[in-house]
């Protein structure tokens, strides 16, 4: 056996995983498609939600984002306190809570229930999902498996991302709305004996107290950060998303401030000081901040411009997530064979000249062009996703590996946001303007019609006659426009993001420091050697 292997198989032994560190995998991987699945399984639920409960508007809101917001604001808190009293207790902690507030967001019969279920509901995902990870950093620390666990684990999540409305358009066919959370029962029944059989414990170094106002005050300013994006994304620009924005970056330079004057900091952002792990941080943000908005205005384009029904437009964007899956799967061999640095510009490179050849689409139907651009966009964006994730785990300390993973989940929350905020701007900039002077509608008219391409289809369902045709007509062809506006900024900034990947490392560095492994007995290490 050569040097390399033996301590390969060394490190293996000493993480404690061994054979079962596969069968470890597919329990974390069970626990990630929950938590994607209940991410998205409420969005065609909505209608009926809103029939049986008549939330108003204000409470329909929160019903729908009140689960990523919490779960944004809590990962950091949740990853550094697996890091302190155990990955696997916050885990099974995390199952129980989300079967609990599964149960009760079944059962509600009022919407402010169901608004305390679904932040329950948050709370349990924040538990769950940096704990997957770190204990994925745990049981593989040879670094060639653990590529390829990564993209096991991201090809689940998206997976879980498209077929959460399937899941939910079919049990709304057969059962009530209530359905799409109870069906979360029974996977955490499964989980949580099989969770706490198979799952190894892990911890970091534990040094000094736990710094709950820091864990508190990171909370509460990403909750604000996350909620004031979130409205100025939706076009809100009031008091209302002006203050949680400034309070919550307030307190997020504070919490900075704090972290760096304590000896026993709740997160080390000495990690930020190596650029493999702030470069895979920006890259994250970068590739979400980018693409997370089109997905939005995408699904818009299907149903409004080409006329395409909801189950229409999930086939469209079907093979998105297949080509998504295919590129976590072969993640590992393409990280061994180009390295960090031209995997992830590859990733990005890719993924701009998809969003250039979306471009075409006008308002006619274009399978084709669809399908080709789709399949572009999704291998290229898990590519960079992938190559910027394992960077980043695999820079970061095993002892911080709670910390790391919150901070990458929060990165991808944070990008997505912001993407949502950004680019929504730039779609309502470039398509208001072409409603103004259309021939034979009122300024009113024209004004309520730039708001949204639904809402200007209603107003020129309301005029009737040639006007209303008009309206149609040029709300379309500016929906069009903006489009394509929206999409060259995404281009730009996936370019932007090739840049930046290249202060990542060349090859893939397979090597564990020898303060990261744990070193087996002499009589352990001579009888592995025997074995070998």
């Amino acid at each position: 056996m050569s040097g390399t292997t033996t301590a390969a198989a060394l490190r293996r032994r000493a993480a404690g995983a061994g054979a079962n560190r596969w069968v470890v995998l597919v329990v974390l991987c069970a626990s990630l498609l929950l938590v994607a699945l209940d991410a998205t399984v409420l969005h065609v639920a909505v209608p009926a939600v809103t029939e049986d409960l008549k939330p108003g508007a204000i409470e329909l809101l929160w019903i729908v984002d009140i689960y990523p917001l919490v779960c944004a604001s809590l990962l950091i808190l949740f990853g550094t306190l697996g890091d302190r009293v155990g990955r696997r207790r916050v885990l099974l902690l995390g199952y129980a809570l989300f079967g609990v507030a599964s149960g009760m967001a079944a059962l509600a019969q009022d919407p402010h229930v169901l608004i305390l279920a679904r932040a329950l509901l948050g709370v349990g995902g924040a538990m769950i999902m940096p704990a997957t990870l770190s204990i994925l950093r745990q049981v593989f620390p040879d670094r060639r498996e653990r590529a390829l666990a990564i993209g096991i684990w991201s090809a689940v999540a998206a997976v879980g991302a498209a077929v959460g409305p399937l899941l939910g358009g079919f049990l709304l066919e057969h059962f009530w709305w209530g359905s799409v959370f109870l069906v979360n029962i029974p996977l955490m029944l499964i989980s949580l004996p099989v969770g706490r059989l198979l799952l190894p414990e892990s911890r970091g170094r534990g040094d000094g107290p736990w710094d709950v106002v820091g864990a508190l005050m990171a909370a509460a300013g990403l909750f604000g950060v996350v909620l004031g994006v979130k409205r100025l994304g939706g076009g809100e620009l009031g008091g209302f998303t002006v203050l949680p924005l400034v309070v919550g970056a307030v307190l997020l330079v504070v919490f900075v401030r704090r972290q760096r004057r304590r000896a026993h900091p709740l997160v080390d952002l000495r990690m930020f000081a190596r650029p493999t792990f702030s470069t895979s941080v920006g890259c994250i943000v970068l590739a979400m901040l980018a693409l997370v908005g089109l997905e939005l205005i995408a699904a818009q384009y299907l149903q409004l411009v080409l006329g395409l029904s909801p189950l229409e437009t999930g086939l469209r964007l079907l093979p998105l997530t297949i080509a998504a899956m295919a590129a976590g799967l072969a993640g590992a061999q393409m990280l061994r064979r180009f390295g960090p640095r031209r995997m992830v510009c590859i990733g990005f490179c890719l993924t701009a000249a998809s969003v250039v050849l979306l471009t075409a689409m006008g308002g006619e139907d274009n399978a084709g062009l669809l399908l080709s651009g789709f399949v572009l966009l999704g291998f290229g964006l898990e590519t960079t996703l992938f190559g910027a994730y394992e960077s980043m785990l695999s820079e970061a300390p095993p002892e911080q590996a709670g910390g790391a993973a919150a901070i990458g989940e929060t990165s991808y929350q944070l990008g997505a946001g912001i993407g949502i905020a950004l680019l929504g701007s730039v779609m309502n900039a470039a398509y208001a303007p072409g409603l103004t002077a259309v021939p034979g509608v009122p300024a009113s008219a024209s004004n309520a019609a730039g708001h949204s391409l639904g809402e200007a289809y209603g107003v020129a369902g309301r005029l009737g006659g040639s006007a209303g045709v008009a309206l149609r007509r040029a709300a379309k062809d500016s929906f069009v426009h903006g489009l394509h506006v929206t999409l060259l900024v995404s281009a730009g900034l996936l370019l932007l993001g090739a840049v930046m990947a290249l202060r990542l490392p060349r090859v893939m560095q397979c090597e564990v420091p020898a303060a990261e492994v744990e070193i087996p007995a002499p009589r352990k290490v001579a009888e592995s050697r025997v074995s070998a």
